[in-house]
C-alpha cells in the first residue's frame, strides 16, 4: 500500500439519540464531540439518527423520521400522492 494516502482509522463512539443507544467501533469519522467510554478512555463521539437500536426493520415498530423538513420538501416539490395520473 502506498504511504500516506489513506485516511486515519480510528476507535469512535456512535450515538443514536433516538434510542439512547451507544457503540464503540472504528471508523474514519471525526468529531469535534468527546465522551469517556467505560473502559476509561476518551473518543470522538458522533450522533446518528437511525442505528440497528432504533430502526423499523431490526425493532419491528414503525416509526415516522422527519429530517430536516424533507417529508414537507418532498410534498411540495411532487404533491401528496405523486403516483397518482392527472
Amino acid at each position: 500500500m502506498k504511504p500516506g494516502i489513506h485516511p486515519d482509522y480510528h476507535p469512535v463512539v456512535f450515538r443514536d439519540r433516538a434510542a439512547d443507544f451507544m457503540f464503540l467501533t472504528k471508523s474514519t469519522l471525526t468529531s469535534g464531540h468527546t465522551i469517556e467510554w467505560a473502559d476509561g478512555n476518551t473518543y470522538p463521539l458522533v450522533d446518528v439518527e437511525i442505528s440497528s437500536a432504533s430502526h423499523p426493520f431490526y425493532t419491528g415498530k414503525s416509526r415516522v423520521v422527519d429530517t430536516a423538513g424533507r417529508v414537507e420538501q418532498f410534498r411540495r416539490r411532487y404533491g401528496d400522492n405523486p403516483g397518482k395520473k392527472k
